[in-house]
């Protein structure tokens, strides 16, 4: 039976990045350890960072749309040698659509769309962990291009004030707002 779920963090572990889904209300998580690029992807869309060119998961969302098709949800579904597996959850006129695809990929489009994520319980009984053993960090600002974007305009607002270059130190203030409104 399904469930509904959360991204509850990203983070490191010795064996690479790991999103965490978790059962609303539950004291569990699933780890499902995914690539270096996923895992920025699924940061961006978490902390929608708007970017100036559409990412492979927009563009997605952004076809769908013109399609007129709707994403209803996404659901990791089972768990078989080691590999998650997920479907999107589509519809369209009054058809409903299961489409494969990777748990990273489903959960970077999930992010961006705000859609509810499911997951199966024998998934969750098979990989789930207690929260209470876990103690990574969470990677989220280490891998977030808007906290270093943020750290880099902080920089530079310094330097334009001690150079007394006010009009580019407004610039760079307003911009950090920006940021701090789309976060």
């Amino acid at each position: 039976m399904l469930v509904e779920a959360e991204i509850w963090t990203v983070a490191r572990t010795d064996q690479g990045n790991a999103v965490l889904v978790r059962p609303l209300g539950a004291e569990v998580a699933v780890p499902i350890f995914i690539g270096q690029l996923e895992t920025q992807s699924i940061l961006i869309g978490m902390g929608n960072v708007p970017m100036p060119r559409p990412l492979t998961h927009d563009l997605f969302l952004s076809l769908l749309k013109q399609l007129e098709v709707e994403l209803e949800r996404i659901e990791i579904s089972s768990l078989k040698e080691g590999t998650f597996f997920a479907k999107l959850v589509l519809s369209h006129d009054e058809s409903t659509l299961h489409i494969d695809a990777r748990p990273s990929d489903a959960m970077g489009i999930a992010v961006r769309h705000k859609c509810p994520i499911f997951i199966e319980e024998s998934v969750v009984d098979e990989a789930g962990i207690p929260l209470s053993s876990i103690s990574e960090q969470p990677i989220e600002t280490e891998l977030n291009p808007a906290h270093k974007e943020k750290e880099e305009l902080e920089k530079q607002l310094e330097a334009a004030v001690a150079e007394e270059n006010y009009e580019e130190a407004a610039r760079i203030r307003d911009k950090l707002q920006e940021l701090e409104d789309n976060s």
